[in-house]
């Protein structure tokens, strides 16, 4: 029997296709789900639904449910359709009508977009601890080989020099912008749509302030219309901020899988982050940067997916919503594992001094040379064809001083400022 279900059973080939891996699914949302409920009884309460001795008796079995759900011994029962619907059961089942009063208020549309608001921010608090790591990490990195030149590139040729220094701290930034905008996200999700029901509003004069400071909300979705109208929205701005860290990771990985190839010969990997081949010997290959690459072009197209299943949607409910934990759930999982293992790569990539020392980067000194010139009193132009001619008479020399100064240069790495970022 389902909670909106009266005397027709539905038949079971519908059944299991509606309601698809909720029972899976929504076992993340369980602790959520009782947190939700036991802000609302006391809501109910305040408006007089539910006397005291109610109340008393909610919150008890309430927290006997999450206990058990801590102690992995809570399971939603076969033909169940949610979450929702497993911890009603089971305050009926132990508490009869005073059970049934829970729901007063409230529509299993509210119930959820409260849970997975909960489930968001406390995933984007997990995300943002950890790109808070990582980004102190690159720091880190940063600092140690500030001094270390290497080669910078543009269209994929050499260009200019660069140093570790300046190519560790870049992805510091980026996943210093990367927590920005996830930080952005976690505002937006931070608002309780707890008293919008099926999106309508109640006729109970619910106190939505309560359960929003209970629930330690920023606000509230003010209009219970709107409040369902974030279903989706929520999970395409959740999706940009992961596909955003996404691009980072990707970008990196694939600069390492570049660097430590022998034709770049920049960086090595430690033997236990290799692995090897079969038939070829000496193989020592990156297979964690590049399965971080695949999945993190996996995870980017997550607004796509989120965008087409949204895109043609009226306002107010619709089951299509449903999908959007199949596609999102996997996704926060498969993240925080790649979140972890950058942590723990990062760390341990190893940096080769002395690159600069073959004459085949000898080019990478002439902007120097031309500044050189500059600072001497030639125009930029007559500089710039200076060195150019020397270079096609082959008569060029480099002179490999290098002096920059200026904020965000070799000399000058701003990483201070970078971390700073990341609190303002």
């Amino acid at each position: 029997m389902k909670l909106w279900q009266t005397t027709a059973d539905t038949d079971k080939l519908i059944e299991r296709f509606t309601i698809g891996q909720d029972a899976v699914l929504d076992m993340e949302l369980a602790t959520y789900d009782v947190i939700g409920s036991k802000a609302h009884a006391k809501m109910l309460h305040k408006i007089d639904v539910i006397n005291t001795e109610e109340l008393a008796k909610l919150l008890n079995a309430l927290d006997d449910i999450l206990l058990d759900i801590d102690n992995g011994k809570f399971v939603i029962d076969e033909g169940v359709e949610d979450i929702h619907s497993q911890v009603e059961f089971l305050l009926t089942e132990r508490l009869g009508d005073i059970g049934k009063k829970i729901h007063a208020g409230r529509s299993r549309n509210d119930q959820v977009l409260l849970d997975l608001k909960l489930y968001y921010r406390a995933k984007i608090d997990v995300f943002s601890e950890k790109l808070e790591a990582i980004a102190q990490a690159f720091v880190d990195k940063s600092e140690r080989h500030k001094d270390v030149l290497m080669p910078g590139y543009t269209h994929m040729q050499v260009g200019m020099v660069s140093s570790f220094g300046l190519w560790f701290g870049s992805y510091a930034e980026a996943i210093v912008d990367d927590l920005r905008l996830l930080q952005s996200t976690r505002k937006l999700v931070n608002q309780n749509p707890l008293g919008s029901a099926a999106g309508y509003g109640n006729s109970f004069p619910l106190d939505r302030q309560e359960t929003t400071d209970l629930l330690d909300f920023d606000n509230m979705c003010y209009n219970s219309m709107y409040a369902q109208m974030t279903r989706g929205k929520t999970e395409l701005l959740l999706s940009n901020s992961l596909s955003s860290i996404c691009y980072t990771l990707h970008k990196f990985a694939m600069d390492v899988c570049l660097y430590c190839g022998q034709n770049h010969n920049f960086i090595s990997l430690p033997d236990e982050l290799t692995t090897g081949s079969s038939i070829m010997p000496h193989k020592k290959n990156p297979d964690v940067f590049e399965l971080i690459r695949a999945k993190s072009s996996q995870l980017m197209a997550l607004p796509n997916q989120i965008t087409l299943i949204c895109h043609n949607l009226i306002s107010g409910y619709h089951r299509d919503f449903q999908q959007l934990k199949e596609i999102l759930f996997p996704a926060i999982h498969m993240l925080n594992e790649l979140l972890d293992i950058c942590l723990y790569c990062i760390p341990k990539i190893e940096v080769k001094e002395n690159i600069l020392d073959d004459e085949k980067y000898n080019y990478l000194f002439s902007v120097e040379d031309v500044n050189r010139l500059v600072k001497k009193g030639l125009s930029f132009r007559e500089a710039y064809k200076k060195i150019k001619f020397d270079i096609g008479l082959g008569t060029y020399e480099p002179n490999r001083h290098l002096d920059h100064t200026h904020i965000g240069s070799i000399g000058n790495l701003a990483n201070t400022e970078i971390l700073k970022k990341s609190s303002v």
